[in-house]
């Protein structure tokens, strides 16, 4: 069996820019879906795959505006 070797990740919402009633462009801030957490996996792909698993049902229909990111610890 492979060795594990720890990475953090965290995954991130950017919501779309949208026009207020002035038509004004406003930008929403990104928000934090899961904070930045560390894993044992195999590879980062291994360890993006373990985030994206815990990503709330409720963000199911806008994943393209989610982010996972992995790092090597």
């Amino acid at each position: 069996m492979a060795k594990g070797a720890l990475f953090t990740y965290a995954v991130l919402f950017h919501p779309k820019p949208s026009r207020d009633v002035a038509g004004n462009d406003t930008t929403p801030k990104s928000e934090i879906i899961i904070k930045p957490t560390d894993v044992l996996a195999i590879d980062s792909k291994q360890a993006g795959m373990i985030a994206t698993r815990l990503i709330p049902k409720e963000y199911d229909d806008r994943l393209d505006l989610v982010e996972v990111i992995v790092r090597p610890f």
